[in-house]
């Protein structure tokens, strides 16, 4: 028998993805935090940066999640919900709003990185500049 293997994010990539998405942020003066999670949407890094709501620690947590879990950006499913998908209100993706992204590596989606603190599109390009630093 021959077992699939797949990469896995350690916290030196985690650290990247961070540094990354922290450079973004405060090139742009953006008070954010910046969670980065498994593929499975368990944290396994996070920032948050001085300025930023606490709110902002759990809602890019379950950014990064949604992003994970799903395999695609998060904003996705907060489109779907405006479109008039209405039954995703009841689905377990609490962070359906865009700023997750899934981290990719070999084609395969190895976690997310999520960010929370300034407009949607603004969370959406920190976390992009965060899970661009394994490219």
């Amino acid at each position: 028998m021959t077992l699939q293997t797949k990469p896995v994010l350690t916290v030196a990539e985690t650290t990247r993805i961070i540094e990354a998405a922290r450079a973004h942020a405060e090139a742009n003066q953006w008070a954010v935090t910046i969670a980065v999670t498994d593929d499975g949407g368990h944290l396994l890094n996070l920032l948050r940066l001085d300025g930023n709501a606490p709110i902002g620690v759990q809602i890019a947590i379950e950014k990064a999640r949604t992003a994970a879990l799903g395999r695609r950006e998060s904003r996705l499913y907060e489109e779907m919900i405006n479109g008039g998908r209405n039954a995703f209100l009841s689905a377990p993706v609490a962070g359906a709003l865009e700023g997750g992204v899934p981290v990719i590596v070999d084609g395969q989606v190895v976690g997310a990185v999520g960010v929370s603190g300034v407009r949607a599109d603004q969370d959406a390009a920190t976390a992009k500049a965060g899970a661009e630093a394994l490219k």
